[in-house]
């Protein structure tokens, strides 16, 4: 499957799009923003950086500080495929967020959204 299309997306232009997401189901953009910073290791200044230059999917994923060690973790349907079997790596990881923003807006608790066991 040709995925990159999807791997040239401006972060900066999915990312206004989660708050909406979230805010719309009563959750905050900074309950967004800790999501994103437990899922690669970017900061505050970092993530907004990324935001800022407008950088691809691709790129966003291939310069965040640290993946986490706890993302086999997060497992279950998103558009119809289970995360924990895609082949394509760049691929899962935007999933994994896609997932992590789904439980967000669906009002998981947020030690169960970062996967604190």
């Amino acid at each position: 499957m040709d995925y990159s299309r999807v791997f040239k997306m401006s972060f900066a232009g999915v990312y206004p799009l989660y708050i909406q997401k979230v805010e719309k189901k009563g959750r905050t953009k900074e309950e967004l923003d800790t999501v994103l910073f437990w899922l690669t290791g970017y900061n505050e200044k970092s993530l907004r950086e990324q935001i800022d230059q407008k950088k691809s999917l691709e790129t966003f994923f291939a310069e965040a500080p640290l993946l986490n060690p706890n993302v086999s973790k997060i497992t279950g349907l998103i558009c119809g495929y289970r995360v924990e079997d895609i082949e394509d790596k760049l691929m899962q990881k935007i999933r994994y967020m896609d997932k992590l923003v789904d439980e967000l807006a669906k009002g998981k608790k947020m030690e169960k959204i970062l996967r604190a066991d």
